[in-house]
């Protein structure tokens, strides 16, 4: 097959064996049915609840076993062929012999769901129905075993709700109501949590009246299936939280400020998020409901033998901790051993705990035993000093102790036999400031208490005035434009095609400058849709053999919209992946979802997404992966790699600090220069240097003051200059920013739409050169030709 025939032309040619289709394949929904099953976190689990005793009678409440919620909405959204709920697949396992499940009840769920769609309400969004009390007094005659299930749903564009009895981060009072009538009816009560991201977990954690609690997360195609896998221990838990789990939302620190404005975001907790905050600050461990790594098995294991020493090698001082993990249970099992680091306190503060490495074992056999090594290099403890404590704009090892701790928890740890120390303050890295905040007053201390930051003149906020949501792609309005017309100088003697450059036969400035002005700009904008795409594409100048190559978004799987015919498969939320703390299966995941994008002609897959877990309301935390940037940076990177080991080009997103939905195109984000660094660019930096993506997106969002797609200081000169980054910047879709700023700032393309007329009279001006736009074009097509 010639070089970008699938991009170009339509069928889409099967890609599976004998002529069939990997899309949506069994291998595929197997492979999301697995990643399920290890990602989900087994919360509670006393008197033996779980798993359920085979040949065992159950009664399934809540409207979620029914109303079940695979993915979130927006473009985490999916088009599948089906999608199996929790009833289901305990149905399944009843086929199986496994277990009976009361059927009357689950009918008079379904029958009152089907209704509430009937009436127009939305998947995930229905209300609790009370439980008629002779059905109640049935079941309990039944099993004295009750499974409650309980769902939310999020979506883009909006934020949830976090006061009590909202029915979001906390129950509503009809779903309490349930909860209270089922535990004084029955023994034995286990609760399934169908959510993409935090919730209130006070009401069952210190309740005797729930035993066990699976936090199932949103499970994708397969959801229902992997959560009786589960249950009937055909799969072991061994999913591990990758966010801590407060008593209420008001002890998280995001929260007091969340909804204080829509036009800005102060982030006064600075480095103190998620467990950083927790096992610092004084008093705020009491706060904790469900530590960070947190997560239990249906066996047991010890980590014994741990010692570490140091090791110089070709990629620097790294402190090796060697240990062998031991399966001392009953039944096969995988365990998640974390490392963590504690920094002396020195002139910045620093938190009490920091995940350094982690890693997943095998499937162990009981008393089986396997060795892990985990490194991590001396330089990464290093803080940012962003105001000149010790010296400003570096990061900097503070001498003193650094001390190791190894387990399976941020607070089940054992204390490593080794320290680190650095005898004086060690400059590792020195930087320049860059998206330092003009506007945010204090940030928090490591003690609790804050310090002042400088104030200054808040930057005039622009929004392009010519702004449309949802505006289609186009072509500039070129004719008779002289300025459009103009070529630039040191062009082929003959007109060459873009893969005499992929040939070597004429270099890429040659090529570029043979377009015109025009022909430049258009390639800068987002280009309509082929094929089954609905999310446009880029390039198409055809005339120069430059095909248009489409994208697709989205977190959860390749989403293709219902009209197209196209079904595929729906993976489990990123958060659910990052709670397997397994790169390899993630790696997995990404190579199979671009398999799907190549046999449907589609070329840059919109993920994955990666923003921090700063607050539990944002209304797409089960898009992104983790509170921590380690875990967020390397499931991104093991994605990224997944997907391009296929040819397909990642985009990784949101470039940065997209914590919050309400306002998202005008909101600001106001946070310190060492915040930025140290939590939320961090996971970015790591995806970058590891997986190197083809692209990258901006988030719509300021950041400081300015929008992120037009900061030169964050597109040029950290992303570029400080990281190495080779690939191509995007804005999301439909921004308000203007383009000719975004190109001068290192965004390369504009989508859905650009705004070529604009650009072209920034152009005209002196706004912009044409060798800046080159620049940016050089980068697109770059992109383009490494699709095959």
């Amino acid at each position: 097959m010639e070089k970008w025939t699938r991009i170009a032309h339509q069928p889409c040619l099967p890609m599976g064996k004998n002529g069939t289709l990997v899309t949506a394949c069994e291998e595929h929904i197997q492979l999301s049915r697995r990643a399920a099953t290890e990602g989900m976190v087994l919360l509670k689990n006393e008197n033996g609840v779980l798993p359920l005793k085979k040949g065992c009678k159950v009664a399934l409440f809540g409207k979620g076993q029914i109303d079940y919620v695979r993915g979130g909405g927006g473009s985490g959204e999916v088009t599948t062929s089906y999608t199996r709920n929790i009833y289901e697949g305990l149905k399944c396992k009843e086929e199986e012999g496994k277990l009976q499940v009361f059927e009357a009840l689950s009918r008079f769920y379904e029958e009152n769901v089907k209704q509430q769609y009937a009436e127009g309400t939305e998947n995930g969004k229905t209300a609790e129905p009370a439980v008629p009390k002779e059905l109640l007094q049935a079941a309990r005659r039944f099993t004295d075993i009750a499974v409650i299930t309980i769902c939310r749903f999020s979506g883009e564009g909006w934020d949830r709700k976090g006061i009590p009895g909202d029915g979001d981060f906390y129950l509503s009072p009809q779903e309490q109501q349930m909860v209270d009538t089922v535990t004084a009816a029955f023994p034995k009560v286990a609760v399934i949590l169908d959510v993409g991201g935090m919730v209130d977990s006070s009401w069952f954690r210190d309740n005797a009246g729930i035993q066990g609690v699976l936090l199932a997360w949103q499970a994708g195609i397969e959801g229902g299936l992997a959560i009786a896998d589960i249950l009937c221990a055909d799969a072991n838990p061994s999913g591990k939280l990758v966010d801590t789990f407060a008593g209420s939302f008001d002890d998280y620190p995001s929260s007091a400020g969340f909804n204080d404005s829509e036009d800005y975001v102060d982030y006064t907790e600075d480095i103190y998020v998620g467990y950083r905050y927790f096992e610092t600050i004084p008093n705020a461990a009491k706060k904790v409901n469900y530590p960070f790594g947190y997560g239990l098995s249906y066996t047991s294991f010890s980590i014994k033998n741990c010692c570490g020493r140091l090791e110089n090698g070709t990629e620097g001082v790294q402190i090796v901790v060697e240990a062998s993990v031991t399966n001392i249970g009953d039944r096969a099992g995988k365990e998640v051993v974390q490392l963590y680091y504690s920094a002396p306190q020195g002139k910045l503060g620093k938190p009490a705990r920091v995940l350094g490495a982690f890693a997943k074992t095998r499937c162990l056999q009981p008393g089986e035993t396997q060795q892990i090594t985990l490194r991590l290099a001396a330089d990464s403890m290093a803080s940012y000093d962003d105001t000149g404590k010790s010296r400003k704009s570096a990061y900097v090892l503070e001498a003193g102790e650094y001390s190791f701790y190894l387990g399976n928890s941020v607070r089940n740890t054992e204390k490593v036999p080794y320290v680190y120390n650095e005898d004086t303050d060690r400059v590792v890295l020195t930087l320049r400031e860059r998206v330092a905040p003009r506007q945010l007053a204090r940030r928090m201390l490591a003690d609790g208490s804050f310090e002042e930051l400088p104030v200054q003149k808040e930057h005039t906020r622009e929004t392009f005035p010519g702004f449309v949501e949802g505006n289609p792609p186009r072509k500039g309005q070129w004719a008779g434009d002289a300025a459009a017309a103009v070529r630039g100088t040191g062009a082929p003697d003959k007109k060459a095609m873009l893969i005499d450059v992929v040939n070597g036969e004429v270099t890429m400035e040659e090529f570029l400058a043979q377009l015109t002005n025009g022909e430049l700009i258009d390639l800068l904008c987002g280009q309509p849709n082929t094929g089954v795409a609905n999310t446009f594409g880029m390039g198409n100048l055809p005339e120069y053999g430059v095909p248009a190559l489409m994208t697709a978004d989205g977190p959860a799987g390749v989403r293709i919209k219902p009209g197209m015919g196209v079904c595929t498969t729906a993976w489990p939320c990123a958060t659910l992946l990052a709670c397997t703390w397994n790169p390899d299966l993630v790696y997995e995941i990404g190579a199979a979802g671009a398999r799907e994008m190549k046999e449907n002609n589609l070329g840059v897959w919109l993920t994955p997404a990666m923003n921090i877990h700063r607050s539990p309301l944002c209304g797409r935390n089960f898009e992104y992966y983790s509170e921590d940037p380690l875990i967020a940076g390397k499931m991104a990177a093991a994605k990224v790699n997944g997907i391009q080991s296929e040819h397909i080009g990642a985009s990784v997103k949101h470039f940065a600090c997209n914590n919050k939905e309400t306002n998202r195109k005008a909101s600001d984000s106001r946070v310190s220069e060492r915040a930025l660094r140290e939590i939320y660019l961090k996971g970015f930096e790591i995806a970058v240097k590891e997986a190197q993506p083809w692209t990258l997106m901006t988030c719509y969002n300021l950041v400081n003051g300015q929008y992120a797609s037009e900061r030169e200081d964050l597109l040029t000169g950290i992303l570029r200059e400080e990281w190495g980054f080779q690939g191509m910047v995007t804005t999301d879709w439909w921004n308000k920013a203007y383009q000719y700023k975004e190109i001068k700032a290192g965004n390369d393309l504009k989508m859905g739409s650009g705004d070529p007329d604009e650009v072209l009279e920034a152009l005209k001006e002196g706004k912009v050169s044409r060798k800046e736009i080159e620049t940016c074009a050089a980068r697109i097509l770059e992109t383009i030709m490494k699709l095959d």
